[in-house]
């Protein structure tokens, strides 16, 4: 919990029945010049969602025009292409057309789908089934042999150089929103402790390039949240106002007494026309889109809530995957493995695998196996660590710890004293992907909630893997873990995997 979250909390628990803080009255608040509590911000500073959205679309539009181009002109130069230089030449420029048409009839250029989640690669995913059932299947159909291996060859081609693309210009988004710029300005509404909620999470997700330029609550709660450390530019009843003012780009709605009744249809109403968007938080922080549909019920919207499914065939789809892609990886990388262990065993003489019991699905323990990466005194040494470090925390990771040797720190900045669990991965006890396998002492101080961690078989790699690893707090880890359990599935795994490579060689929180 974040430092304002736990004023919020000590300022909720002194404050009387009607939610205002005892003693205190309630504070008047005009909409004049854009501030956040007393400093002046100049809305102009930023520029609009609708201007830098736009420009991120069409360069993304663009250089799928160019993917497509390519990816004809490539297929063209094989033997087997028999095409004359005119057709050819209206292929490829046919192809710079077809394929960003491709891609948006999938979807694949929506502004609210810019740098969060899977959509944009899915949609390209789409437009690859699209393009060869439009192009390869009738040709096949009327015998156009030619048109078939053009189609069924330049498509997939144009499709990885795509997602190639976005990932690099995901990247590069994600690196300017983390300094501030081509973000979402957002203003949440709602009760005080809903605010306070919704605005951490925002804070701590940059990726979501959302921008919180202040928080509206009631009236009468306008000194508890100025008390709790929220930024407040005004109440509810001024929030039309407060969009026009400070330039907003949307307006994230959360739950309480303060957006009740009939609140979200006026305030669309309001908004109407506006280009601004209302997000609504339904108060499952963890639970992902698969599991959430809107349904009509008697004339009214309902968000169902699938149950997450632990069992079943998803479980041993997974299990399959994971045998087929291991025996692939311990193939690769076995020789690798054999010069480890001769590093290990040469640099000090001692044993070259690191056993220890971790707990596995649901609570059974077995043994996990490591590289070993640390001195044979290790277990001796902690004591005197912890006492030096009280400040650690639980899982007690040093970024300079002594105890490990110069062949262990090499290892772990790549994550390859991890290589061993792939046989772990083998036998069962672990899978690819999934939650951090824990320790038996961090299993008996879980609360109920933590314990979710065990309905899955924990992993090789996780979020935890992608998001920072060592640079996590024992709270980040374990919110990660459990979105994870909540919402996986096949493709959350191989997305995972994708991102860990990538993790690997960056070398952040390998310590």
């Amino acid at each position: 919990m974040s430092p304002d979250l736990r004023r919020l909390t000590g300022v909720l628990d002194r404050s009387d029945a009607n939610g205002s803080p005892t003693g205190e009255t309630s504070t008047e608040s005009t909409v004049g010049a854009p501030t956040v509590d007393g400093d002046r911000v100049d809305p102009d500073a930023f520029e609009s969602f609708a201007a830098w959205s736009g420009r991120y679309m069409l360069t993304q539009v663009v250089l799928d025009g160019i993917v497509g181009l390519l990816a004809v002109a490539l297929v063209l130069q094989f033997p087997n292409a028999h095409f004359n230089d005119i057709k050819s030449a209206v292929l490829v420029l046919g192809a710079g057309v077809a394929w960003p048409v491709a891609v948006a009839i999938c979807r694949g250029y929506e502004r609210g789908k810019i740098g969060v989640g899977g959509d944009e690669p899915r949609a390209v995913l789409h437009a690859i089934v699209l393009g060869i059932a439009a192009g390869a299947v009738p040709s096949a159909v009327t015998d156009r042999q030619g048109v078939v291996a053009l189609c069924t060859m330049a498509i997939p081609i144009a499709g990885m150089a795509s997602l190639l693309v976005r990932y690099g210009s995901r990247r590069r988004l994600h690196h300017q929103q983390g300094a501030g710029r081509n973000v979402r300005r957002v203003i949440v509404v709602g009760s005080t402790y809903a605010v306070a909620d919704l605005s951490e999470v925002l804070s701590r997700e940059p990726q979501c390039g959302m921008q919180v330029v202040g928080v509206c609550v009631k009236r009468a709660d306008i000194s508890l949240a100025h008390d709790a450390g929220l930024p407040v530019i005004g109440d509810i009843g001024q929030l039309i106002e407060l969009v026009h003012a400070y330039k907003a780009d949307a307006v994230a709605v959360t739950g309480g007494d303060a957006t009740r009744h009939h609140y979200l249809r006026e305030l669309s109403w309001a908004l109407e026309g506006e280009g601004v968007e209302i997000l609504v938080h339904p108060g499952l922080v963890e639970v992902a889109g698969p599991r959430m549909h809107i349904r009509p019920h008697v004339g009214l919207p309902l968000l169902h809530v699938e149950q997450p499914h632990f069992t079943g065939w998803r479980r041993f789809v997974k299990r399959a995957a994971d045998l087929v892609l291991t025996s692939i990886a311990v193939a690769i990388v076995s020789p690798l493995m054999a010069v480890i262990a001769l590093a290990i065993k040469i640099g000090d003489g001692g044993p070259v695998i690191f056993r220890q019991t971790r707990v596995g699905l649901d609570g059974s323990t077995f043994t996990m196996f490591k590289f070993r990466s640390m001195r044979l005194d290790a277990e001796q040494l902690i004591a005197d660590l912890r006492a030096e470090n009280p400040n650690v925390g639980f899982l007690f990771k040093l970024q300079n710890d002594p105890r490990i040797t110069r062949v262990g720190s090499f290892l772990r900045k790549f994550s390859l004293d991890e290589l061993p669990q792939l046989f772990n991965v083998l036998s069962g006890s672990m899978s690819l992907v999934g939650p951090r396998p824990p320790l038996p002492a961090e299993v008996d101080s879980y609360e109920d909630h933590t314990r979710r961690r065990l309905l899955v078989t924990p992993g090789l790699t996780g979020l935890w893997q992608v998001s920072g690893r060592s640079l996590l707090s024992w709270e980040e880890s374990v919110r990660l873990d459990l979105r994870y359990v909540e919402n996986w599935t096949l493709t959350l795994d191989l997305l995972i995997m994708w991102k860990t490579f990538f993790a690997v060689l960056a070398k952040r929180g390998a310590f």
